[in-house]
C-alpha cells in the first residue's frame, strides 16, 4: 500500500507560503555562494556551496509583519533574531509542510543546504520515514530536482564533506544530543578530516536549520548548540511551542479540530463505583525537604454521607485508621512505618511496601480487563461499519510492563502474559456474537502483536524510550506503517510500551487504551496524538468524513477529569480554549432520517428544484483588470534596495559578569548596484497565468516600472500578490454557472451517509417531524443555527425545512461551498429558499463583517442559484429576514 499525498491542501500551502514570503525580494539566482575550507597540512582547499541571503533584516522584518497581518497574528515590532515559528497541531502534516518548504525555498530562492534538528530517536525515525515516502511525490511536483538526504552518523563523520560540497539540495538529519556537548565527536578535531572540526563543514554551508519540536531544545546548552551551526535562519515547527519566536503561521488545536483536519475525540470512561470494601491505599506523591519527608496518599474516609475517596498527607507514624475517621478496615496493620524518598515508597506496619503510583485494595485487574473489553468492542463495531469502505481499523494498547503481555520460561521460550490471555478470551467471546460474524475470520495469534524493544537474544524488555535498544523498535514501527494499513494484513490490535509513545503515529488508529498498573505519567495530548491523523482507505487516500474520523480513548478515569486535564494542557501549551471539543462517548447519538421522507411531497417540492449540479466559467473585462490592478500595484509599499547591516556592541567584563552596550548600527544599501534584470513578465505570468501584454500594461500604468531597477525580486513578488488579489475579486464578481445536463445530487446519499454526533447545546431536537427530513435530531454548529431551526419548526409560514447535507457542495474558484438550509415558505404564494445563516452581531447580516473568503463564496452561491427558477438564495440570521 502506498500513501497518497494531496498537493493542494490550503492550510498546508498557507503554512509553506508564510515562510516563503518572509524573503520576498531575495533574488532568485543569488541564494548560494562558494566557500573554501583549507584542511591542515593540505595544499588544496575544499570548495563548498553555502546559502546566501541578500535582503536586509529590515526587509525581512517588513515581510514578517505583512505575513503576520495576513494570518491575523500579533505583529512583531522587532525581529527576534532570524528565528521563525510555525505552529501546527499534531496530525495535520507538520513534517510534510517543512519538507515541502525545503523544495519551495530552493525553487524560489536557490537555497540548497538544510539541517533538520530533532530531539529524539523516535522523531528522527519519523523524519527519515517521511523523507522516504514523500520523495516520489515531491519529485513529481518539482520536476525531478536532485535531492540528497542523510542522517548524521558519528561513525561516518567524513560524509559531512559531501554535505558541504554538494551542489544539489542537501538535507542532513541530526539529533540535538549529537552536537550539544563539547566532547561530541562532531566538535573535536578529526584525523579523517585532516584535523578539521567536523562541525565546520556544516557551519561553513550557512544552512537553513529546521528545528522539529523546539520545545525540547530550550535549555541554554541546546539553544547555544543550534546557534553554533551558524544558520542562515532557523525555522521552528511544533504543536506545543514553549517560546514563539516571530510566529508566522498558527494552526492551533482549536482551528485544526473545528476545520475537521484531525479526528474528533471521544472518551469512554471506565471507573470504579461503590468499591470501598477493601483497605484502599494509593500513593500519589512523595516529598522530601531538609527537615521532613511526607507522602500524599488517597484512602477511603468515613464521611456523613458515606464513604468517599480522600487525599491526605502522611508522615512516618501516622495511623490510617485515625485518618479515615476510624474505618474498621484500616484498624490493624495500617500505620505508616517508613517513607523512603530515595526509592519512592512507603512501608506499612503490616509489611506491605507501596511505591509511588501504585494502589492496593482497588479492582485494578478488573478495571483494566473491562477497559480492554470496551476497546475490543468499539473496535469491532467500527470495523463492521467501515469494512465496505475499505478502511482498516487499528487499536493501540499502551502498557507499562512488557511482562504483562509477554513472558519467558526458564529456557527463554515466549509465553503469554495476562494482557495477551485476557485479550484472546475477550476477542473470542465477542467475535462469536451474531453481529460480528460477517467480519474476516483471522487466526487469533495473527490479529494482535507487541512492539517492544529487545535484547540481543530477541527477548522483549522494558526501556525508557531513549536507549540504543529502542532505535530498532522505532525503525520497525515506522517501517511497518503502510503494512499495518493494508486491510488484508490481519494485525489489528497492537500492544506497545508507553515509553515508546512518540514512535506511534498511524492514521488508522481508532482506539487508544492505556493499561497501567501504576499511575500513567503520559500527557493527554501525547496519548491522543497517536491517533489524531485523519484515516486513509485501502488506496492510501485521506478520508474527510467527520463521522468516520472519530478517535475513542478508553480511559480509567471520569470523562470530566480527562477532558479537564486535556483542556488544561492545551491552554498551557497553546493559550487557546479547547472546551467542549472532547466528547463523552455515552452522549453519542445517531442522526436518522425519518422513514418515507424521500416521497414526502413537501420535500420533493424543493428537492426537485435544487438537485441539479452546475459548472462555472469566469468572465472579466481585461481593460477593467488592467485599470484596477495598476492602481493596486501603484499602492504597494516602497521598494527598497538590498542592504547589509552592521551592529556595533561594546563588551565589558565586570564582577557581575559580561555586559554589553549598544553603540550603533551601520546600514550599507546597494541602491546603485547593477542587478542582472530577470524576466519580470515571465515571473509574474507564472504566478498569475495572465498574458505578458496584460501584465506589461498593468506595470506601465502603475508608474512603478523604475522600481524594477531598485530591487527586481522584491518588486516581482509584491506585484504578483497585488495582481493576483485583484484578479480573484474580478473572477468572483464575473462568475457564471450553468447546469450540467442530467448530472444531479443523488438522493441515495441521504441514506448512504450514516451520521453520528454528540448531545450539545447546538443539537436541535425535533418535535414536529412532518416539517423536516429528520427523525429526532438535527446536527448544527452554532447558536444561530439552533435558533433558526427552532424558528422554522414553530413558524406557520415555514412548511418544510432541512439542513443541506455536507455532500451538497457547489464548486467555486476558491474551493467547494456547502449552503446551510433548504426551506419551503408560504406567504401568499409558495417560495423556495436556500438560506445561509450568518451571525455578525447585528440585527441584519452585514456582509462586510464576514471574512473575505466567506463573502466570495456567498457571491458564488448567489450566482449558482440564479440558474434555478423559483429558488431564492438569501443570507440571514433569522427566519423573519427571508422576506426582507
Amino acid at each position: 500500500m502506498i500513501l497518497q499525498f494531496e498537493p493542494n491542501l490550503q492550510f498546508q500551502l498557507d503554512a509553506i507560503n508564510s515562510v516563503i514570503r518572509l524573503f520576498d525580494g531575495q533574488p532568485k539566482d543569488n541564494g548560494e555562494t562558494d566557500f573554501f575550507i583549507q584542511e591542515e597540512g593540505a595544499l588544496s582547499f575544499i570548495d563548498g556551496i553555502a546559502n546566501r541571503l541578500i535582503i536586509s533584516e529590515e526587509q525581512v522584518l517588513q515581510n514578517l509583519q505583512n505575513v503576520q497581518r495576513d494570518n491575523e497574528i500579533e505583529v512583531s515590532n522587532t525581529l527576534q533574531g532570524m528565528n521563525f515559528s510555525v505552529e501546527m497541531e499534531t496530525g495535520t502534516g507538520k513534517t510534510y509542510v517543512y519538507l515541502r518548504t525545503i523544495y519551495e525555498l530552493h525553487k524560489q530562492y536557490g537555497f540548497k543546504k538544510f539541517v533538520i534538528v530533532v530531539p529524539s530517536v523516535a522523531i528522527r525515525e519519523g523524519v527519515l520515514k517521511n523523507l522516504e515516502i514523500t520523495h516520489e511525490h515531491f519529485q513529481n511536483l518539482y520536476d525531478n530536482i536532485p535531492v540528497h538526504y542523510m542522517v548524521y552518523d558519528s561513525n561516518r563523520i567524513s560524509s559531512l564533506r559531501g554535505f558541504a560540497t554538494g551542489n544539489n539540495i542537501e538535507i542532513l538529519v541530526i539529533n540535538i544530543d549529537s552536537f550539544a556537548k563539547d566532547e561530541n565527536i562532531i566538535n573535536r578535531p578529526n584525523d579523517r578530516l585532516s584535523g578539521q572540526l567536523p562541525i565546520e563543514f556544516i557551519r561553513s554551508s550557512k544552512p537553513i536549520v529546521i528545528v522539529d519540536e523546539p520545545q525540547n531544545m530550550e535549555t541554554l546548552k541546546r539553544k547555544k548548540a543550534v546557534e553554533n551551526l551558524d544558520p542562515l535562519f532557523t525555522l521552528r515547527y511544533s504543536a506545543t511551542h514553549r517560546n514563539l519566536y516571530n510566529l508566522v503561521y498558527s494552526l492551533n488545536p482549536v482551528k485544526a479540530y473545528d476545520l475537521g483536519l484531525v479526528k474528533q475525540i471521544e472518551v469512554d470512561s471506565v471507573i470504579e463505583e461503590n468499591s470501598s470494601n477493601d483497605a484502599f491505599v494509593s500513593v500519589d506523591s512523595i516529598t522530601a525537604t531538609k527537615t521532613r519527608v511526607s507522602a500524599k496518599i488517597s484512602i477511603m474516609v468515613n464521611e456523613p454521607k458515606g464513604v468517599n475517596k480522600k487525599s491526605v498527607t502522611v508522615r512516618a507514624g501516622d495511623d490510617l485508621y485515625q485518618l479515615s475517621n476510624e474505618r474498621e478496615i484500616y484498624r490493624n496493620g495500617y500505620i505508616v512505618e517508613e517513607i523512603d524518598a530515595t526509592n519512592g515508597s512507603i512501608t506499612l506496619s503490616n509489611g506491605n511496601v507501596l511505591y509511588k503510583g501504585t494502589t492496593q485494595g482497588a479492582l485494578t485487574d478488573e478495571l483494566m480487563k473491562f477497559q480492554m473489553r470496551k476497546t475490543v468492542e468499539e473496535h469491532l463495531k467500527k470495523e463492521l461499519k467501515y469494512q465496505s469502505k475499505g478502511i482498516k481499523v487499528l487499536s493501540l494498547f499502551f502498557i507499562d510492563r512488557v511482562a504483562n503481555y509477554r513472558q519467558y520460561d526458564s529456557n527463554g521460550n515466549p509465553i503469554k502474559g495476562k494482557f495477551a490471555r485476557w485479550f484472546e478470551e475477550i476477542y473470542l467471546e465477542l467475535i462469536q456474537k451474531s453481529a460480528f460474524r460477517s467480519l474476516p475470520n483471522h487466526d487469533l495469534k495473527d490479529i494482535h502483536n507487541g512492539y517492544f524493544s529487545q535484547d540481543r537474544k530477541g527477548i522483549f524488555k522494558d526501556t525508557s524510550g531513549e536507549t540504543l535498544a529502542d532505535n530498532d523498535t522505532y525503525s520497525l514501527i515506522m517501517k511497518d506503517k503502510e503494512k499495518l494499513l493494508n486491510i488484508n494484513n490481519p494485525l489489528r490490535f497492537i500492544f506497545s510500551h508507553s515509553a515508546l509513545r512518540e514512535g506511534w503515529d498511524n492514521p488508522n488508529v481508532y482506539q487508544i487504551c492505556t493499561l497501567n498498573e501504576t499511575k500513567s505519567e503520559m500527557k493527554k495530548r501525547q496519548e491522543i496524538g497517536r491517533g489524531l491523523r485523519l484515516a486513509v482507505d485501502s488506496e492510501g487516500r485521506r478520508i474527510y468524513d467527520r463521522n468516520i474520523n472519530r478517535l475513542t480513548v478508553v480511559a480509567n478515569e471520569s470523562y470530566s477529569d480527562f477532558a479537564k486535564a486535556l483542556q488544561q494542557e492545551i491552554e498551557e501549551d497553546c493559550g487557546v480554549v479547547f472546551e467542549g471539543r472532547v466528547k463523552n462517548k455515552r452522549e453519542r447519538v445517531c442522526i436518522k432520517y425519518r422513514k418515507g421522507f424521500e416521497v414526502d411531497p413537501k420535500f420533493l417540492e424543493i428537492w426537485e428544484r435544487i438537485k441539479q449540479k452546475t459548472s462555472y466559467r469566469v468572465y472579466y473585462d481585461t481593460e477593467e483588470l488592467i485599470a484596477k490592478a495598476s492602481k493596486v500595484v501603484k499602492e504597494i509599499p516602497p521598494i527598497t534596495p538590498p542592504s547589509i547591516r552592521s551592529t556595533k556592541v561594546k563588551i565589558e567584563m565586570t564582577t557581575e559578569g559580561i555586559e554589553t552596550s549598544y553603540l550603533g548600527d551601520r546600514i550599507e544599501r546597494y541602491g546603485n548596484h547593477e542587478w542582472q534584470i530577470p524576466d519580470v513578465l515571465g515571473y509574474i505570468q507564472d504566478k498569475t497565468e495572465l498574458t505578458r501584454h496584460t501584465l506589461a500594461e498593468i506595470i506601465e500604468q502603475s508608474g512603478r516600472i523604475d522600481d524594477i531597477l531598485v530591487n527586481p525580486q522584491l518588486f516581482m513578488d509584491l506585484c504578483s500578490q497585488a495582481i493576483l488579489s485583484t484578479l480573484n475579486d474580478l473572477m468572483i464578481n464575473g462568475i457564471k454557472y450553468k447546469k450540467i445536463g442530467d448530472s444531479e445530487y443523488e438522493m441515495r446519499l441521504f441514506e448512504e451517509q450514516e451520521l453520528e454526533t454528540y448531545l450539545n447545546d447546538f443539537l436541535f431536537t425535533v418535535s414536529d417531524t412532518s416539517k423536516t427530513v429528520y427523525e429526532k435530531y438535527i446536527p448544527l454548529d452554532s447558536d444561530a443555527e439552533n435558533q433558526f431551526a427552532r424558528d422554522c419548526e414553530t413558524s406557520e409560514q415555514v412548511k418544510f425545512y432541512f439542513k443541506l447535507p455536507n455532500w451538497f457542495t457547489i464548486p467555486t474558484p476558491i474551493g467547494s461551498y456547502n449552503p446551510d438550509w433548504a426551506i419551503v415558505f408560504e406567504e401568499d404564494t409558495r417560495i423556495y429558499f436556500v438560506a445561509e445563516t450568518k451571525s455578525t452581531g447585528l440585527s441584519n447580516v452585514d456582509l462586510d463583517k464576514l471574512r473575505k473568503q466567506e463573502q466570495q463564496k456567498i457571491k458564488c452561491g448567489k450566482a449558482h442559484f440564479e440558474q434555478f427558477d423559483e429558488v431564492v438564495y438569501k443570507v440571514v440570521n433569522k427566519v423573519g429576514q427571508l422576506l426582507e
